[in-house]
């Protein structure tokens, strides 16, 4: 096994830059707004980090507060995750009390932690760190100098990533430590499964996202349907998708050529479903306007979905590792890269050569050969490169947690799972629903013994 074999489950953080921190990973235990106390009370001011105004305590959990800006904050990072998946947002009057009740719940729950003795030290916060920059292609430095550039304060960042690294633990420990899973739970599970029409309809889309600033005058509108246009145009015209993602657009998957993975159309937003359609595979449709902008989009791949548990979409790939250190620099590894891939395409060097010569990974000796695998076991930057290939392809390097990355895709295949390998399936399917159930039973006691006080409403 080699080092980038690592599970989705098991691996570290996977935060898009433009997405912010996880979300909505504590908020099933109620949605419901907070009843206000019997006697208003008037809002108790404390500094404002990020504006330098005067800011109010919105509610106290068993003591601490929790104040408008942390409350405009958080809406803030819903809203754009939500416009960025092109969903439409609901107003802000139904968002906001889910939102309230979000940071409630979190403030309890990181208390327990607290109680526990949990601490989360500053190496682990950098591989956090590493893991979020390693998914935006970039070093941890520039990853920073990237929040800092969109306006966003590095420190109180970093403290909420400490906070869902330590959420994270907290769940394992309370949670997902404690669930059980039998045999008669696999036997049931496989029954069900085996009882009932699982088949469904799965889309890849390419996706290219012209974003829309909030308030744009007319004129910046047009100009920027304009640029969605011409990216339609050209799409028509037989232009490459993954080229004019990687140029023009700004979604999350933009830096792996606009490609969103199979998903369930039920994953889907509407207007993305409602547009393709009736499109035929490598139809283009746009551009399409929603809250967050522009959308073009390209019906990459369509199938019906096998049920779950009876087969897998295995591929096959090799690559070239380089880790940088002292000795070579991030910026250097991937000029490196960047060199052996044009030998390679134009036929000067040969890939399996190069990876026994220089890959510093342990499928070096097998010429890079990384085997038959399945989803979840590489990271998810590297997966998300490799999905987005067709056999014979190679990506542009790219940078994961562990190092600078050539791949090539050989192979890829539908696998029918062996009796084993479907009860071992079933068994992660069947905890992974043990724990969300446990998790909202458990998250909701904890909410319920916390002493909530709201104070003010919340101004936006």
């Amino acid at each position: 096994m080699t080092d980038q074999r690592v599970s989705r489950r098991r691996g570290g953080l996977a935060m898009g830059l433009a997405v912010g921190l996880l979300l909505g990973a504590w908020s099933s235990a109620g949605a419901q707004a907070l009843r206000p106390s019997a006697q208003m009370q008037r809002p108790v001011p404390v500094a404002a980090p990020a504006t330098g105004t005067v800011d109010y305590i919105v509610v106290l959990v068993n003591s601490e507060p929790v104040t408008n800006f942390d409350v405009r904050q958080r809406l803030l990072r819903v809203e754009q995750q939500l416009t960025s998946q092109g969903q439409s947002l609901p107003p802000r009057g139904e968002l906001l009390p889910q939102v309230l009740e979000q940071l409630v719940v979190e403030r309890a729950l990181l208390q327990q932690a607290s109680e526990l003795g949990m601490r989360v030290d500053e190496a682990t916060l950098l591989q956090a760190e590493q893991a979020i920059a390693a998914q935006n292609q970039l070093d941890v430095e520039a990853f920073r100098r990237r929040v800092v550039s969109e306006g966003m304060d590095l420190n109180r960042l970093r403290n909420e990533l400490r906070n869902q690294v330590l959420l994270q633990r907290l769940r394992e420990r309370e949670v997902e430590a404690r669930v059980r899973v039998s045999e008669a739970d696999i036997d049931n599970f496989i029954r069900e499964r085996k009882s009932t029409n699982l088949e469904a309809l799965e889309v890849n889309l390419g996706h290219v996202l012209i974003l829309v600033p909030e308030g744009a005058n007319p004129a910046r509108v047009i100009e920027l349907q304009a640029r969605a246009q011409g990216v339609a145009d050209r799409l028509h015209a037989g232009a490459d998708f993954a080229e004019q993602a990687r140029v023009y657009s700004e979604a999350p998957e933009a830096a792996s050529g606009g490609q969103m993975g199979l998903r369930s159309v039920g994953r889907l937003p509407e207007l993305f479903v409602a547009a393709t359609r009736s499109l035929p595979t490598g139809g283009i449709a746009g551009p399409l306007r929603s809250a967050a902008g522009f959308h073009v989009l390209k019906v990459i791949e369509r199938r019906q979905a096998a049920a779950p548990g009876l087969s897998v979409t295995q591929s096959r790939a090799r690559h070239i590792l380089l880790r940088p250190g002292a000795q070579l620099s991030q910026a250097d590894a991937l000029a490196r890269l960047t060199q052996y891939r044009q030998q390679i395409a134009s036929g000067q060097a040969n890939f399996e050569a190069l990876a026994r010569q220089y890959s510093q990974d342990g499928s070096a000796r097998e010429g890079g050969d990384l085997g038959w695998v399945g989803p979840g076991q590489f990271v998810p930057e590297f997966e998300q490169a490799m999905n987005a290939l067709r056999p014979g392809e190679m990506s542009q390097p790219l940078v994961s947690r562990f190092g600078v990355h050539l791949i090539r895709l050989d192979e890829r295949r539908q696998a029918v799972l062996s009796d084993r390998e479907q009860r071992e399936l079933a068994r992660d399917m069947v905890r992974e629903q043990k724990s969300e159930d446990a998790l909202k039973a458990w998250s909701e006691d904890v909410r319920g013994r916390a002493f909530v006080e709201q104070r003010e409403a919340p101004q936006l």
